[in-house]
Order: structure tokens, then sequence, then C-alpha cells
């Protein structure tokens, strides 16, 4: 079984990608990757390998939130429009809501259960809304979006972050996504602040320790896999200034909140960062290219509700302070292989697939952390036989 005791739980899941990359490719390679950047100039205030191409896990969901408010702008999608859930999202692995087919939920509860729980379910059945109904569709537009920023490293296949070998990123191309995303669409950077929502009569909370560790934090993303590792992207704001940081490919939870509130306390203090006050509300991105519109899927759907009078739709709210008790979520869990594959080479076959796991949630008590891991031990079937393996992979159990 595959554990993160004290800041995570993990539950495996097996995935059988589209595709596989070509021996010594990097995703996988040694080291952490990092990158600060002033979110009003775009300066890059500190940097560690930004280029180094890797799996962005559950980061992936910003690209989709990306197209969900720019169709929330456009008027093509409300707040409380309605999106169905499909199979193919109620069944995806967790971490979920735990949806079922056939089942409706708003547009406003999807990103909430992505920048909270980072419900994979959520993502694919609004992905798919936004795809007109296709995954593969809602992937390319959310590629082609990518690159129209100026993301020309990344390539997406989903709209969840679930593993595909072919899905890639890095920190520079996340850094411009969390700029454009901050600049553009501020009425809605409270979502990645909001300690927890009420979801179907119970509290679904946001499992980004960024919020509690860091003052001024205003979130983002986390992100985990197996082969991805342990992956951040967070925003601060201290004495008006924005600041922007990434890290992927990091050892553990903890590493990873500690050195970027590290990176972050750096980059405020560095001379020149900040120098100027946050990008007025509204103001168009500077750095964004203008087929990036142009880029973005297209929609006939008209909005249900005026998004002109929409309370979501105010200015954007302070960051909020965490819950001072922490709500915890058991995640139901069915049918899920556990399985955990410690990658040893530089880079992925379709041999070393099926044990790519997801993050399940972040505690900072060790024995929280443990009880909710034991749950999910419990609820596992047995393991199957493990698969061949041939000599560029070396399993752990």
């Amino acid at each position: 079984m595959a554990m993160a005791l004290g800041l995570g739980v993990i539950a495996a899941q097996s995935i059988t990608p589209a595709q596989a990359f070509p021996a010594g490719y990097g995703p996988v390679s040694p080291g952490t990757d990092w990158i600060v950047m002033d979110a009003t100039t775009g300066k890059i205030l500190s940097q560690n390998n930004p280029y180094t191409e890797r799996f962005p896990a559950s980061l992936t969901k910003l690209m989709t939130l990306d197209l969900a408010f720019h169709d929330l702008r456009a008027g093509r999608l409300s707040p409380d429009t309605t999106i169905p859930v499909t199979a193919a999202a109620a069944n995806v692995q967790p971490v979920k809501l735990n949806l079922v087919p056939g089942q409706t939920i708003t547009v406003r509860q999807a990103m909430l259960g992505m920048t909270t729980l980072s419900a994979n379910d959520a993502a694919t059945a609004l992905g798919q809304y936004l795809g007109n109904g296709s995954i593969s569709r809602a992937a390319a537009a959310m590629t082609e979006r990518a690159h129209a920023l100026g993301m020309l490293h990344t390539q997406f296949y989903n709209p969840s972050g679930l593993p595909n070998p072919g899905q890639v990123t890095d920190a520079y191309d996340m850094a411009v996504l969390a700029r454009h995303i901050l600049l553009t669409y501020p009425q809605y950077r409270y979502l990645f602040s909001v300690a927890s929502f009420m979801f179907e009569g119970r509290p679904i909370p946001n499992i980004d320790g960024m919020l509690k560790l860091y003052p001024g934090a205003i979130g983002m993303k986390t992100g985990y896999t197996d082969l991805a590792r342990f992956n951040l992207v967070t925003a601060a704001v201290r004495d008006g200034h924005m600041l922007i940081g990434v890290e992927l490919h990091a050892r553990g939870w903890s590493v990873a909140y500690h050195t970027m509130a590290h990176l972050l306390d750096q980059g405020f203090a560095a001379e020149g960062a900040g120098t100027g006050p946050i990008i007025a509300f509204r103001k168009a991105l500077p750095a964004i290219m203008p087929t990036a519109d142009a880029a973005t899927i297209r929609q006939t759907r008209q909005a249900t509700h005026p998004q002109a009078t929409h309370p979501m739709f105010a200015a954007a709210a302070p960051v909020r302070q965490p819950a001072a008790r922490r709500v915890l979520v058991t995640v139901a869990q069915r049918h899920v292989t556990i399985r955990n594959i410690v990658m040893r080479s530089g880079h992925v076959t379709q041999d070393m697939i099926p044990g790519w796991t997801a993050q399940i949630g972040a505690y900072d008590n060790y024995a929280m952390a443990k009880r909710q891991a034991l749950l999910i031990h419990a609820e596992r079937p047995p393991m199957p036989p493990a698969p061949y393996c041939n000599a560029a992979t070396n399993p752990a159990s």
C-alpha cells in the first residue's frame, strides 16, 4: 500500500494511458523544480530547472478552471448552470465527491469541488461539458489554450490530471497559467481560498496546507501522483504585492509546503520584488497572446442567469482565514487497487503505468493521516499479481 503519513494519505488507481514516453525522457528524473514570479510584472525572482517537463497531476485542473472562467465571463455559463454527470465522470478514480451517473451539479459546485478537495469526478464532468460532451475535445481545447498563453511545454489529455504519460508541463508554464488566472479573473480568486463548502449536506474541506501555513496565501492547487510526486502552485499577497510560486516533483508534502514558504519569503524580500501594486480588477494580462481567446473552445449554450447581477461576479473578496477546526471527509473507495511503483530511472514505459496513485488529502497531524490511511487500506480488494516489469522498472511494495 502506498501511504504518505503525517501530511498525506494516498490511494492507488489502475490507469492504462494511451501512450508511453521514449527511453531517456525526463518527467521522473531526480530533483525538484521551482519558480517564483512577480504576478504584476512577470519578473522571475528565483528558479531551479523551471523548464524541465514533469507530470502535472491535479495542477491540470487549473486549466480546466481557466476554460470555465473564460466561458463565465463570456456569458456562455453562469455559476448556476447545471451540468450532467456522465458515467465516465462518475467512474473516475478518487479523489471524488462521489457523484453518480445521471446526477446534475452546478458549475459553482464543480469549481469548488476542484479547488478544495481536488475532486476528479467534478473536474471530468465540467471538462466534458466544456468539451460539448467529449473529454478529448476538452483536452484539445486545454492544450490549444495553453499554447496560446505561451505554455509551450504543456500538453493535456484529460481535465482532471489523472495519469497519462503524454500529459506534461513545467514550472514556468504553470506560473504563466496561474498569473493569467489571477490577473484576468480576479473575481474568482476567492475559490482558491475557501476553507470548506457544503455539498449534499456534508462539509468538503480544502486540502491545500499552504492556506494554514502561510499568511496571505491565496492557495491555488496541489497535485500528486506516484510518478509526478508532490506538486504545488501557490499565490500569496503581502503589503499589496502578489507573488506566484510553483514547485514540481517534491519529495513530500511537508518538504513542499515549507520549501514554498521559504521561496515566497525570499521573493518578497528580494530587491525589485513587487515593484508595483497588483494589476487592477479586470485589467487584461499584458503578456497574453491575442490568439488565446480564439483558442478557447466555443460554446453556443446561453447562461441561465444574467452574469451582471450574480453575486459570484462581485469584486474579489479578501483572503479568507482557514477554519480554526479541521473538518475531515472520508472519501469512499470502491474497487481500488493499491500499488506503489518507485521509479529509479529517468524514463517511463508502458510497463510502469499500473501503479499510478492519487492524493486523498493532506494532514498536519500524524494520527489523523494514519487513521485515514487505515480506513482506505481496509476497504481495498486483494492485490492482483504483479505485472511483468522490464529491466527499466523497479517496483516496490
